[in-house]
């Protein structure tokens, strides 16, 4: 069941050009508490939305224990949420995480985001049209449209510059370079 949670993201993305596929392997021991140590301090769900007995998205719930007692909140937590542009979809989703993490004690819901601060976090607002890195997440741009039916608000800009290396250093580089290599 890990595997198909996982695998979907991949094949939602399949014909997305800009789509860094995800290490199939790495996401499964993710999710594994034996592999994975921030199941010292979290645990989690998993949700898989079907239509027509197709899978048309996915999300994972986390309560990251540690962090909320850091912070003193009741916050649930939900990553790896890939879902059709249909409205009802991502609500059901959402829901299903927000209603587990009440459940469980929780009072807000953040994301997307992972188990810990070092994982995966946020969501692509522009720059759909560039090939996403092995470290960022990528989406369809109408998930912000979800998003902001939902009713949840950003809470951070994360920017990611693109930076081409010249064919040439400038004159002065490479005058300092020169000298320290000297």
């Amino acid at each position: 069941e890990v595997k198909k949670f996982v695998k979907f993201g991949n094949d939602f993305y399949k014909d997305c050009e800009y789509f860094c596929p995800a290490l199939i392997a790495d996401e499964v021991n993710t999710f594994d508490p034996k592999k994975n140590p921030a199941f010292e301090v979290c645990e989690n769900v998993l949700y898989m939305a079907y239509k027509d007995g197709k899978p048309v998205g996915r999300i994972a719930g986390i309560i990251n224990h540690e962090a909320n007692r850091k912070w003193g909140i009741n916050r649930v937590r939900f990553g790896w949420m890939d879902f059709i542009d249909d409205m009802e979809v991502s609500k059901a989703l959402l829901d299903a995480v927000a209603e587990w993490g009440k459940s469980k004690g929780m009072e807000t819901l953040n994301g997307p985001v992972g188990f810990t601060d070092m994982d995966h976090q946020g969501l692509l607002l522009e720059g759909f049209e560039y090939e996403s890195p092995m470290a960022a997440l990528y989406n369809y741009p109408y998930y912000i449209e979800h998003f902001d039916a939902y009713g949840l608000e950003k809470e951070a800009d994360w920017i990611e510059i693109r930076c081409m290396v010249p064919e040439t250093a400038p004159e002065k580089m490479a005058r300092v370079g020169s000298m320290i290599l000297n």
